[in-house]
Parts: structure tokens; C-alpha cells; sequence
């Protein structure tokens, strides 16, 4: 079976799941839409079941939701996210609300359930009731004898907590008292602010950096055999080819950032894969042009020629948002099987390989239209590839 994990949110990441990633051990589902998306499914998916507590992040943002609907069938449910009541947790109050939400998880026979946290802010605020949602959800394994994994979720939300090493040392630590009161037996961390194809000037020398020193010091104090880290465009993999997670979290053809459960969904602009680049770009009349200006910069003999014409030829029929999706989940399953036909300890250097030639290529080409900070072709694969020495 693959490793990578994809993260269905819809009818629509459920039927793209099924038709490129059919060979997934794990797929996650939230658990407001478990009921609608779990028929969907491959009976042989093992599913990841989320309880979607990092919603409560914002409550009232979210009352106009059908998550917010569904989680307040729950006990305690707005009283466990309230910053007063956060700030001194009753015990038994945290226990109803997770019991009935664990109770609720496990009656769809999951392999994995993540354990109910709160996302990770910049100060100690939550940190109470984190540690109490972790023991409740200890307690409530060993009372239901739970047969599962728990997976404990590190939802940072700002680089800040993560660039610097004195920013990363509490919420570390933090970490590993959850996990051990949740009696948890996996560990998934995501920076949700993070879009690592951006092509922004900090990737290269803060972000990316950070994230990777993160893992690597979670994994001094955490040892875990499942370990999770994404969705992001290709930082995921380069932890995966590094040997720090054993599984890469992915978008489903869209969706390459991690969006808390219950927040309102924006219309996603359309993208497309120019796969020797690594990349995706957004469709335009504009963009239709700069091919033109790009296959006149290769050799009808260069590889990225056909690919790229092959791109030109079929654009008005990839410009559709269902044809786009496809498109980029069918190449990132090919990304995917590249690095995972390498030896273990070679996938790290079989990623930088990967991603050098995208940087080269790139490099030759001219800038690309409305792209802003990853104007540049080689922008997505260069911050990425350093990464992986």
C-alpha cells in the first residue's frame, strides 16, 4: 500500500481519491461529513476519522455553519470553546464533551481517530485545556478499550511558533505531555499558514528550515511509528524522502494548505501542473501566451517541449476546475510514486535530483503572468530542493 494520505473534504476529493489514489492505506474524513462520504470510499481504505475540534478555534465564526450544527449536538460543546473556560478546564465537563465525540468516532469503526486539541497559539493559553482534552481522551481509550490509533494532531498556525528554535521548544514539550496523557500512537503536525509554492523570500531561509528542524526535534522527544506531516505542495514529501514522517499527508487535486474544520470555503482560483517544473500556475489568457514564449526558449528535443505543448494543445479543456483537479492529482501521484521507487535512503537524494532539474529547467524560462512572488518559473522547486540536503 502507498503512504500518502489523502485528505477528502468533499463528494468531489472522494471520487478523485478513489480513481488515483486507490492504492492509499489511510484516507482521512472529517466526521460532520463521515456519514455522506464514507459510501464514496473503497471498502479497502482504512479511514483516519477527525473529530473536527480544531474548528473551535472560532466558534462564532462558524455558527452559520453545518459544522457548527453538527458539533452542537455534544455536550459542553461551547463551553469547551470559550477562552474563560480554557483557561481553568473542569475535568469532568472536557470528559462528556470528549467521550461523546470519541463515542461518536469510533461507531464508524475507524482504524485511526485523532485525538481532540485545540490549534496552537502563540502564547500558553490553551495549553490547559489541550492537556485536559489529551487526558479525557486517555481516559476514555482505556475505559472503551479503543483497538485504534489515536493520532495526537500539532496544528501550528503562524510561522512565528515554528522559525525560531526558543519558539518551538514549549510547544514541543507541550507535545509530549499530550501524547503520553492521550495515550496516543501517532503524531500529525501541520503549519496551516504555510503555502509552500508561494514563492515567498522567507521559505527559503526561515520557513522551511524551521519546519524541518520541528520534526526532527519532535522526534527526539516523541517516539512514534506513525507520523504524519502536511498537507502541504512538496514540503511533505521532502519530510517523507527524509525519513521524519513515514507518511505524507496530500491535497486531493486542490487543497495543498490544511483549512481548520467549519471555516467558510472560498472558490479556489483553477490551477494547473507544468510537471517538470514542480508546480502548479493559474490559468489565464496570459498564460497561454507565456507557453508560446517558453517552448520558443526549449529545443524541440528538450523533454519539457512535448509536455509543455501537450499543455498548449489541450488548455481550453484543462481550464475547467474538474479537468484542472484532475490533471494536478494525476501528476502528483506520479511525484509520489517517483520518490517512493527510490530506496528509503536514497529518496531524499532522488527528491533533490527531481526538484534540480525542475530548478534548471525553470531557470531558462521566462517569468510566468500573475504568479506575484513565484513569478519566476524555478521559485516552487528551489526552496524545496535546498531543503533537502
Amino acid at each position: 500500500m502507498a503512504e500518502q494520505i489523502p485528505f477528502i473534504t468533499s463528494d468531489d476529493t472522494a471520487r478523485i481519491t478513489r480513481r488515483f489514489y486507490a492504492d492509499s492505506e489511510i484516507v482521512r474524513i472529517p466526521i460532520d461529513r463521515a456519514t455522506s462520504l464514507l459510501p464514496l470510499l473503497r471498502p479497502a481504505f482504512r479511514i483516519w476519522l477527525d473529530p473536527c475540534v480544531d474548528g473551535m478555534d472560532d466558534i462564532d465564526s462558524r455558527r452559520d455553519r453545518p459544522w457548527f450544527a453538527f458539533m452542537k449536538r455534544f455536550p459542553r460543546f461551547e463551553d469547551v470553546g470559550k477562552p474563560p473556560f480554557q483557561a481553568k478546564p473542569v475535568a469532568s465537563e472536557v470528559e462528556a464533551f470528549v467521550d461523546a465525540i470519541l463515542d461518536n468516532c469510533a461507531s464508524q469503526k475507524p482504524a485511526w481517530i485523532t485525538v481532540p486539541q485545540m490549534p496552537l497559539i502563540t502564547n500558553s493559553d490553551r495549553n490547559k485545556i489541550n492537556r485536559a482534552l489529551a487526558a479525557a481522551t486517555g481516559k476514555w481509550k482505556s475505559r472503551k478499550g479503543f483497538a485504534g490509533k489515536l493520532i495526537l494532531p500539532v496544528i501550528f498556525t503562524h510561522q512565528e511558533q515554528v522559525n525560531g528554535k526558543t519558539a518551538r521548544n514549549p510547544k514541543i514539550q507541550q507535545a509530549e505531555k499530550c501524547y503520553h496523557d492521550a495515550q496516543a500512537d501517532g503524531l500529525w503536525v501541520v503549519e496551516r499558514s504555510l503555502v509552500d509554492d508561494s514563492g515567498s523570500a522567507t521559505l527559503r531561509n526561515r520557513r522551511l528550515p524551521g519546519i524541518v528542524a520541528l520534526h526532527q526535534e519532535l522526534n527526539e522527544r516523541i517516539a512514534s511509528r506513525i507520523r504524519i506531516a502536511g498537507p502541504y505542495w512538496g514540503l511533505n514529501l521532502v519530510l517523507w524522502s527524509k525519513g521524519l514522517v513515514e507518511y505524507p499527508a496530500i491535497g486531493v487535486g486542490s487543497g495543498y494548505q490544511y483549512f481548520l474544520a467549519g471555516g467558510h470555503i472560498t472558490q479556489a482560483s483553477v490551477k494547473i501542473v507544468m510537471p517538470s517544473l514542480r508546480r502548479r500556475v493559474g490559468v489565464s489568457v496570459q498564460l497561454r501566451g507565456w507557453l508560446d514564449a517558453a517552448l520558443a526558449k526549449l529545443a524541440t528535443m528538450h523533454p519539457a517541449f512535448a509536455e509543455l505543448n501537450d499543455i498548449k494543445k489541450q488548455y481550453s479543456s484543462l481550464s475547467s476546475p474538474d479537468a484542472s483537479r484532475e490533471q494536478v492529482a494525476a501528476f502528483y501521484k506520479n511525484w509520489l510514486d517517483l520518490i517512493a521507487n527510490a530506496p528509503r535512503s536514497g529518496r531524499s537524494m532522488a527528491l533533490f535530483q527531481d526538484l534540480s532539474a525542475a530548478y534548471a529547467l525553470g531557470k531558462s524560462l521566462p517569468d510566468l503572468p500573475n504568479e506575484g512572488t513565484a513569478r519566476r518559473p524555478e521559485a516552487v522547486a528551489e526552496p524545496l530542493m535546498l531543503s533537502c540536503l
